[in-house]
């Protein structure tokens, strides 16, 4: 059985300073991948790395923040979220000093509270995830620091974990997406240092049916950390990094599956890497993400109908490598780092909506 953990709850915000944000709550907001005693955010260095100014037009409606149930540690680089039985859940990532977590935490947004679930049956960080017909895939990882990936994946059912068919190569960092009855594995990285690490264009599709992989049509441009997501019949690729985030991308794809071609898009405003994506009233938001340097706090979506994107308030505490999904009517974003890299992690918890 999944078991409760009590985390405080949600506290309204407003949006009008990109201050430092503050939360309420007795555990430590913040930890640090190699320093055990840094339980606070290095104020200074958040400062200078803050970027919160869209080059987009400015939406009528701004939207708001709101802050939620911190996570029940501060964690980062899980490489995205996803939901399920309209809950969000994150699993694997940075945490507690060490780079190759299996956890495994699901918010309730009805109660505002974390619950403890099945840990996946290995740790690694920047884990592809995506749910299909009720069920949850964990797709590769990294198992050192964003480096080392392996090939391994599993589904979630019947609130246990099952190891499914490996992936034909490994890779990590991949942008994951459920269509027409398969699961989509775009893009990553590989790479066992950082020497020899880069971005990859593959593209798999997972058949649950045949518990087997094939090929299909590669990404134009490889990269990796994208933000990657079904939205009216195909799969999105926005932005991500070309084996490195100093090299960030702004390029925008669009996936057919019916014809096996990609089309470009309007591309992404503020080039970026491991940001959140997700479909909220009928465009793609884009928040979050890493670039040298910087730690993006613009909050930037896309409208399908007109090819073009908006600025929408931007995030109270930017961050990267975090975990982002809409529930009802409100994106959730949790966790991340709060500095460029992946030494400081974070529990945040802040959640927008337009209503």
């Amino acid at each position: 059985m999944i078991s409760r953990r009590s985390v405080t709850a949600g506290l309204a915000l407003g949006i009008a300073a990109p201050a430092l944000a503050q939360h309420a709550s007795h555990d430590p907001l913040y930890s640090g991948l190699k320093d055990p005693k840094l339980t606070d955010l290095p104020h200074d260095m958040a400062a200078q790395q803050r970027v919160f100014d869209s080059p987009a037009p400015k939406a009528a409606n701004q939207g708001r923040w709101v802050a939620r149930a911190n996570l029940p540690l501060p964690r980062s680089e899980m490489a995205w979220a996803t939901a399920l039985d309209n809950k969000m859940h994150i699993v694997g990532g940075y945490g507690e000093q060490r780079v190759d977590r299996p956890y495994h935490h699901v918010y309730d947004q009805k109660t505002d509270k974390w619950l403890d679930a099945p840990q996946l049956p290995r740790g690694a960080n920047h884990v592809g995830v995506v749910t299909m017909d009720g069920k949850l895939y964990a797709i590769g990882g990294h198992t050192e620091q964003n480096r080392k990936p392996d090939n391994l994946c599993f589904v979630f059912e019947n609130n246990a974990w099952r190891k499914i068919a490996s992936l034909p190569r490994a890779f990590a960092a991949i942008g994951c997406a459920a269509l027409g009855g398969v699961i989509h594995a775009i893009g990553g990285a590989i790479g066992d240092t950082f020497a020899d690490k880069k971005s990859v264009d593959w593209h798999y599709v997972y058949d649950p049916k045949a518990d087997a992989w094939s090929e299909r049509r590669p990404m134009p441009t490889a990269r990796d950390h994208t933000g990657t997501l079904v939205a009216d019949g195909r799969i999105h690729v926005i932005g991500g990094r070309v084996d490195s985030f100093h090299t960030n991308s702004n390029l925008h794809h669009s996936y057919d599956a019916k014809e096996d071609k990609w089309f470009a898009r309007a591309p992404l405003p503020t080039a970026r890497s491991g940001h959140g994506a997700v479909l909220y009233r009928d465009k793609i938001f884009i928040m979050g993400g890493e670039g040298t340097n910087r730690v993006f706090g613009q909050n930037e979506a896309y409208d399908l109908k007109t090819d073009s994107w908006m600025s929408y308030a931007p995030m109270l505490t930017p961050r990267h490598g975090l975990g982002a999904v809409a529930i009802g009517d409100y994106i959730h974003v949790a966790g991340g780092g709060p500095i460029m890299g992946g030494d400081v992690q974070s529990a945040v918890h802040e959640a927008f909506t337009l209503g």
